[in-house]
């Protein structure tokens, strides 16, 4: 008698339609608001400032670096409390929600043994809780950046919610995969801890990555802005910190456009590439492209194992 293998999934349709999917995700969207709350106040539970506290770390940052470099020790970089919080912003929301969301379906196991829901929910609550603390450290940067007078820059504050966007959509890639991963292999979210000490330094956060791209050509110089992160980074710093110039220039913004050989002194750089806005929307379109190739793979990867997650934890 012929015999047969037959793959048994105890939650999920068989076929997986990224289409129908999203829909389902949309028309459930409340939970994911309702687990992101949740979330959020159990960080806070027990505590009397609340989520005060997620504004309270940006906000000794911006004073701590606006007092030591910009009043007793002036620093190559001009202004770098703000130069340091605009990038900063976009690196502490993504390693605080692919952390969290790395480890989602473990942390919720209870859920997830006795409820039936589309388990893409856990990784995108611990993501939207990010989000929340994301707009409350925006909020304290801006609000700084009004304090002490420091100028906008135009048309360049669109790539703030571009650059958010694509963000998401990344986070969102990486995420799919390793919260899967995670189920069955725990040793996930360690690699994922070491991997962002890594990701940190090879992002330009402290330090001008003008002077990065100067050194590097041809293929170090396509490794390094292949990082999705660079792409982020930059985008945030030239909407909120602007165009600067180091040297014997520094502080002052750089003309328009500006190219090496058209600055008032030679030893005059800038801190951030000195491209147009259309570089740096460049850059995250090619981002935005590789991350929603990315993000189709691993929730393709997730939807497989997402049947099984009630069992394996």
């Amino acid at each position: 008698m012929a015999t047969f293998d037959v793959e048994y999934r105890t939650s999920e349709n068989p076929r997986f339609n990224p289409l129908t999917r999203a829909g389902e995700l949309i028309r459930r969207r409340q939970i994911i608001g309702t687990l992101a709350g949740k979330e959020l106040k159990v960080k806070y539970k027990s505590t009397i400032l609340g989520v005060a506290w997620s504004m309270l770390n940006p906000l000794l940052y911006l004073l701590v670096f606006y007092i030591v470099f910009n009043l007793l020790l002036r620093g190559a970089i001009p202004d770098f409390a703000v130069f340091l919080l605009s990038g900063l912003l976009g690196y502490t929301l993504f390693s605080t929600a692919f952390q969290t969301a790395t480890t989602s379906i473990v942390d919720n196991a209870p859920l997830v043994t006795k409820v039936a829901f589309p388990r893409e929910i856990l990784p995108l609550s611990a993501i939207a809780a990010a989000l929340v603390n994301f707009g409350y450290q925006l909020a304290v940067l801006l609000l700084f950046m009004v304090v002490i007078g420091y100028g906008f820059t135009g048309w360049a504050v669109l790539l703030v919610p571009t650059a958010l966007a694509v963000l998401l959509l990344f986070t969102a890639a990486v995420s799919m995969g390793t919260s899967a991963f995670n189920v069955r292999y725990r040793d996930t979210r360690h690699l994922v801890e070491l991997s962002l000490v890594a990701w940190f330094w090879i992002t330009p956060i402290v330090y001008a990555p003008a002077l990065v791209l100067d050194r590097l050509d041809g293929v170090a110089r396509m490794v390094y802005l292949a990082n999705p992160l660079t792409a982020v980074t930059l985008a945030f710093q030239r909407a909120l910190y602007g165009l600067r110039l180091m040297g014997p220039c520094g502080g002052e913004v750089a003309p328009a456009a500006a190219l090496p050989g058209r600055l008032a002194s030679p030893e005059c750089t800038t801190v951030l590439p000195d491209a147009g806005l259309g570089w740096y929307f460049y850059r995250l379109g090619l981002v935005a492209a590789a991350s929603v190739a990315l993000l189709m793979v691993t929730w393709w990867f997730f939807f497989r194992r997402s049947g099984d997650f009630a069992e394996e934890i």
